[in-house]
């Protein structure tokens, strides 16, 4: 028991030694990364594998799960009970055994599985346990749901009868295989991820998350709106290098979410942009909550081209969301934030114009010198170092970075685990042959419409993404969707693309929507309600996936001016849904002229090639928009919200 001095809480030596050892854990996670990224083996002269270095990154992750974490997941701020501890020791030294003598274990567990089975099944029950204590139960009973199919899925009727696999050989092909546990997954997530997660943490420690807002909040502060606005950019901003929806939502929440509501927003209205916002940041470069890496991987292109992809569908989401908020504050007579709360843009850029410097780094480290994504990251975090100890001074610098690493290594946790355990559902979909199965499946259903295999293949990425993280929730859907998608003519990364929407959409969407939920906690509003609201708020997420899918110039596949025209018709589209769904077009709009411009927003958001004379309807709808915007005036007053 902690023994209390007037204001001073001594520690007992045991709490003391848990505090401890938890620190060191999280600080060796992302140090490891960094010097296997920088190639600090290779300069000591050791040949590792990368799966050596896997497996001990996954056993400091382990270790730390069960000594820093409650059952229900909550932190400790204890020490561990002894089974816990045991858990700890357990995984550290199952995951320590692997990278010390990884190529002996990995082919005498091949030859003779019975031998590695006890090992491998302990691995394999800690990594359940620690996935359910990060990400909770949904995930860890959908991969509890695939091993019970590996075991047994020889016994399913027809045509889900998988092929036998023993016991043995399915716990030990999965833990040590490179294509289950210690495979692709996880190894991007090790390296690519958690150099991120480090740049974002030494980013906020400098006062970067800070900046942002500040900008946000003299840029569009002053309009109507701005408080909602503000919410829109920073978000945005910061949940494009961030690894969850539900982080960001929280970490900018607290600060957008009483803006919004003290300039005139409802609760749940507050809460719903918010939660829209930082969800969108997990579809926008350059990180996408760790999927732009792994869909590089999965379809063998560069990265950028990933990135180039992501950029016009995650432009078209935030434009709707910025639409929208524009147009609802002048239909409702939302004022701008008072002078007196803002500075001026050029205020806020000479007191913190260096905060850009780290991404130009970023920029140019990925696609001037091609060097890979973790190398780039870390070259930017570095970037930072010098802006740290200009802000907060040579002698709290070095406090400053030792937080940051705690930070990275206590964030990258559960992206670390949650990849690890998507591992286990790609070595079962392997071993049985289920996603050859569920391919055939899908293919067979929407072999007559592919519009019916894409509403199958978007009701199927929701239900599979509840309560998931993005990386889980993509390795899952890229593993079992697209492939019957790209069967049926659909361009590979439109097919990976739109399975990573429906699937992030699942933060948002009743039931499980986590993000939504969060968000409504901040606000004091009804989760439900709030949730609807804001899956009406993120229209464009359901809707322009299916468009990418039949024609990827929305994706940036095709000449200049296809892509161009598409672009430009798409962003004009956007405004006239959103503006007939608000009903304020230059002023208050009844119902008819709603509908005129509704229709004409559709027209315009066909992409250009989707068919033969798509270019004459989207020359119609813009015909259709401006007759009505020039017919209108804005002399209409704007309704207030009583």
């Amino acid at each position: 028991m902690p023994i209390i001095e007037t204001d001073t809480v001594v520690l007992s030596p045991a709490t003391r030694i848990f505090s401890a050892l938890t620190t060191i854990l999280a600080i060796a996670i992302p140090l490891t990364a960094v010097g296997f990224a920088l190639g600090f083996s290779r300069a000591l002269g050791l040949a590792l594998y990368d799966e050596q270095f896997l497996s001990f990154l996954l056993g400091l992750c382990l270790a730390l799960v069960f000594i820093s974490r409650n059952t229900d997941g909550s932190n400790r701020n204890g020490p561990a009970p002894w089974y816990d501890a045991l858990a700890a020791g357990l995984g550290f030294a199952v995951c320590g055994s692997i990278a010390w003598d990884f190529e002996n274990i990995s082919m005498s567990s091949a030859m003779d599985p019975a031998t590695f089975f006890i090992p491998a099944a302990i691995l394999i029950v800690l990594l359940l346990e620690g996935v359910r204590r990060v990400a909770g139960v949904a995930l860890t009973v959908i991969i509890a749901i695939f091993l019970f199919y590996g075991i047994w899925g020889h016994m399913m009727p027809a045509p889900l009868t998988g092929r036998e696999v023993s016991s043995a050989r399915l716990a030990v092909q999965i833990a040590f295989d490179p294509s289950a546990i210690l495979g692709t997954a996880l190894f991007i997530c090790a390296t690519a991820v958690v150099s991120f997660i480090l740049f974002g943490a030494v980013l906020q420690r400098a006062g970067g998350t800070d900046f942002f807002n500040a900008i946000s909040l003299a840029l569009f502060g002053g309009y109507r709106g701005g408080a909602a606005k503000i919410a829109v950019v920073s978000s945005a901003l910061m949940g494009s290098i961030s690894g969850s929806a539900v982080a960001n939502v929280v970490s900018s929440g607290v600060i957008t979410i009483p803006l919004m509501k003290r300039s005139g927003y409802r609760a749940r209205t507050a809460a719903a942009i918010e939660t829209v916002a930082s969800t969108g940041g997990q579809l926008a470069p350059p990180v996408m909550g760790a999927a732009a890496f792994l869909m590089a991987d999965f379809l063998q292109i560069d990265y950028s081209t990933v990135v180039i992809a992501a950029l016009v569908p995650s432009l078209l989401y935030f434009l709707a969301i910025f639409f929208r908020v524009d147009l609802a504050a002048a239909r409702h007579g939302l004022s701008a934030l008072p002078k007196s709360e803002l500075q001026s843009p050029r205020t806020v850029l000479r007191q913190g114009w260096f905060y850009f410097l780290p991404f130009v780094v970023l920029i140019y480290a990925m696609f001037g010198l091609n060097l890979r994504v973790e190398e780039a990251a870390l070259w930017a975090s570095a970037t930072m170092l010098p802006i740290l100890i200009i802000k907060v001074g040579i002698l709290s610098s070095p406090a400053r970075i030792f937080d940051a690493l705690i930070a990275a290594g206590k964030t990258s946790l559960s992206v670390i685990l949650i990849a690890a355990a998507a591992g286990i559902i790609i070595g079962v979909l392997n071993l049985t042959g289920l996603s050859f199965t569920l391919t055939r499946i899908l293919t067979a259903l929407g072999e007559n419409s592919l519009l019916l295999l894409l509403l199958l293949s978007a009701g199927l990425s929701i239900i599979l993404g509840m309560g998931m993280p993005t990386v889980g929730v993509y390795v899952l859907l890229a593993t079992l969707v697209t492939p019957s998608m790209v069967r049926l003519g659909v361009e590979p990364i439109a097919a990976h693309m739109f399975v990573l929407y429906f699937g992030m959409m699942s933060m948002i969407t009743p039931p499980v929507a986590v993000a939504a939920f969060s968000a409504a906690s901040l606000a004091s509003s009804p989760p439900m309600r709030t949730a609807l609201e804001a899956t009406t708020l993120a229209w464009t997420a359901f809707v322009v996936p299916f468009l990418f899918a039949f024609s990827p110039s929305l994706l940036g596949v095709g000449s200049f001016v296809t892509v161009a025209t598409s672009v430009l018709t798409a962003i004009a589209g956007v405004w006239c849904i959103t503006a007939g769904s608000v009903g304020y077009i230059r002023g208050h709009a009844g119902m008819v002229p709603r509908l005129i411009i509704l229709l004409a927003g559709a027209a315009l958001l066909l992409p250009t090639d989707l068919f033969n004379g798509a270019m004459w309807i989207n020359l119609f709808g813009a015909m259709a928009a401006a007759a009505l915007l020039l017919g209108r005036s804005g002399a209409n007053r704007p309704q207030v919200i009583s």
